[in-house]
């Protein structure tokens, strides 16, 4: 009678962890090499083109007579949702991850370059989340190119 009870158990277990949802991340940091750099700049660049979408029907939902402001919540938190994500990337893909600890002098200044330029990212992206000033969105698309070039510049 025991063993049926353990087997019922772990078909429960087995079929209950089946349907309920799982939070999956985006990259394990184990140096499973599996990654592709590229594509992780081009998801950057799809989240900016989100924030900047995101913003422009913040502003045109703002200006109805009738505001929905629940759009207008939902647009923002989407907003908020791909800068955090553009964040996430820059640090805990490229600076936690591929930005590898120099030793020698050349090494440090392109170390050096890259940091302040992916800085210079997560900053932008900060700065989409606090407003809709579409110059932001600008300037988070020029340091993202900014660090694209120097990053694969080896």
């Amino acid at each position: 009678m025991k063993i049926k009870s353990l087997l019922l158990l772990a078909y429960l277990t087995f079929g209950v962890s089946m349907i309920t949802p799982m939070s999956v991340q985006a990259h394990c940091e184990i140096p499973c090499g599996i990654y592709d750099d590229a594509l992780r700049i081009k998801l950057v660049k799809e989240h900016i083109q989100t924030i900047k979408k995101s913003m422009h029907e913040i502003e045109h939902l703002s200006t109805q007579s009738k505001a929905d402001l629940q759009q207008i919540v939902r647009w923002t938190t989407n907003k908020e949702d791909h800068a955090k994500k553009i964040q996430d990337i820059m640090t805990q893909y490229f600076l936690f991850q591929r930005i590898k600890l120099a030793n020698d002098e050349g090494s440090k200044k392109r170390q050096e370059k890259l940091l302040l330029a992916l800085h210079e990212v997560c900053v932008y992206a900060m700065k989409c989340k606090q407003t809709l000033d579409n110059n932001m969105i600008a300037k988070l698309q020029e340091a993202t190119d900014k660090f694209e070039k120097l990053y694969f510049k080896e």
